[in-house]
């Protein structure tokens, strides 16, 4: 199940307060300003700074 397109355009990224983007295997959400990746287990997306993970 993938993220629904409401809840995807109301999430925004708890660092920079950014938008989000959804990757594009719909594994995780990703802040391009911050160049962070919120992963998205059990269709739950992992909001946490800390939980996030550096893009390059």
């Amino acid at each position: 199940m993938a993220i629904d397109k409401d809840l995807l355009d109301i999430l925004a990224c708890p660092q920079c307060k950014g938008d989000v983007s959804l990757t594009e295997k719909g594994d995780g959400l990703i802040c391009k300003k911050c160049k962070l990746l919120y992963e998205i287990k059990d269709d739950i997306p992992i909001m946490l700074i800390d939980e996030a993970k550096k893009i390059d």
